[in-house]
């Protein structure tokens, strides 16, 4: 463990962008706690709407790392801001009530890296002090207990009031739930859609998530049951879509693309993120190989009017970590350096999905 002073004295070299001053001059350090667990900080900027918090909450992970070792674990780093500007209230919600923001990973075909995408990113965010949770819905085709390393996990099950509660994976930092835990490794799940959309309602309402920042859910490839048992259960937040700048890869991201802005779904799109936009050989690390085209997703973003999120490259690691359950993004290489661009991104175009916009609502079935 280490001290308030300790800490407090690496705090002041974390520099507010526009005010030129550091964060514990400024008052902007109300709480610190040091435990077994890690490090918790509430930060209280003027206003809700600074557009610096993102890069401020970053800029206090890493100097931690620097100046008091590798072992500063950042547990928490709550935001109370003294004036909220710009944020719409939202209506009571019975169903996550204490998670923040809930975040789809999509992907328009498989094959592209969506789970690889949601897993690195998930703990990237965790990494950068956010509390997150990643649901994977993936229920066809569960590849994130791999990703976790912990393809033989079984959730304990408690009983509340006589309802089962499931208890998710925590690992990395992150609150994992998966339809991988409940079934066989090698085995295949053969369901009929209303069952494989009853049992991401058991994960979604039965889960002991508790409150989150972000909740991110690894949708099934292409459109299906899924996708829309999700909006029907719960206000997502905004989607993410992955794809490869491959041609054919590109026409089904539009299809998804297209599902989430419709008139009936109508869940705002964050953005799009470009996997393997590269391949890089580890012996020629400045090399790029444009295997699958250039830039396929940044024309498709501007076509599209949503912002690229980011762009991912091919690299022997990223595989290595997905198979041997050492996501890549916490490592300190370039891979590693994408997913951390790639979880300041969203945490910005997310807080901007929410100052300009109205939460999202359910789709409702007559």
């Amino acid at each position: 463990m280490f001290t308030e002073k300790e800490i407090s004295d690496a705090l002041r070299k974390v520099i507010h962008p526009e005010k030129k001053n550091d964060i514990v001059s400024l008052g902007m350090v109300a709480v610190i706690e040091s435990g077994q667990e890690g490090i918790s900080l509430t930060l209280v900027p003027e206003k809700s709407n600074d557009p610096f918090l993102s890069s401020i909450k970053s800029g206090i992970v890493k100097i931690l790392k620097e100046e008091l070792g590798p072992e500063a674990v950042i547990k928490e780093i709550k935001i109370e801001p003294k004036i909220i500007v710009g944020k719409k209230a939202e209506k009571h919600r019975d169903v996550l009530p204490d998670v923040e923001n809930i975040i789809a990973i999509s992907s328009g075909k498989g094959g592209v890296g969506k789970s690889t995408i949601a897993v690195n990113l998930a703990v990237a965010l965790a990494s950068k002090g956010y509390n997150v949770g990643l649901l994977d819905a993936d229920i066809f085709g569960p590849s994130v207990p791999i990703m976790f390393n912990a393809a033989g996990y079984h959730p304990e099950v408690r009983n509340e009031n006589g309802n089962d509660i499931l208890v998710p994976l925590e690992k990395h930092g992150v609150k994992v739930l998966s339809i991988g835990f409940f079934v066989q490794p090698d085995d295949a799940v053969v369901w009929r859609g209303p069952m494989a959309s009853n049992f991401l309602k058991q994960l979604i309402t039965r889960g002991e998530w508790g409150k989150l920042d972000y909740l991110l859910v690894d949708l099934p490839p292409g459109t299906s049951d899924i996708h829309l048992t999700l909006v029907q259960e719960v206000p997502v937040t905004g989607a993410i879509v992955v794809s490869t700048p491959q041609s054919v890869a590109l026409a089904d991201a539009i299809k998804g693309i297209s599902m989430f802005r419709s008139e009936k779904i109508s869940v705002p799109v964050l953005g799009l993120v470009e996997n393997m936009a590269w391949f890089t050989p580890a012996e020629l690390p400045e090399n790029k190989y444009y295997i699958f085209g250039k830039d396929g997703c940044k024309s498709l973003a501007e076509k599209m009017g949503i912002p690229l999120l980011g762009q991912i490259p091919l690299v022997q690691s990223i595989c290595e970590g997905g198979d041997t359950g050492k996501p890549v993004a916490l490592e300190d290489n370039a891979a590693g350096v994408a997913f951390m661009d790639l979880a300041d991104e969203v945490v910005e175009k997310t807080g901007q999905r929410n100052l300009n916009l109205s939460p999202t609502e359910r789709l409702k079935v007559n």
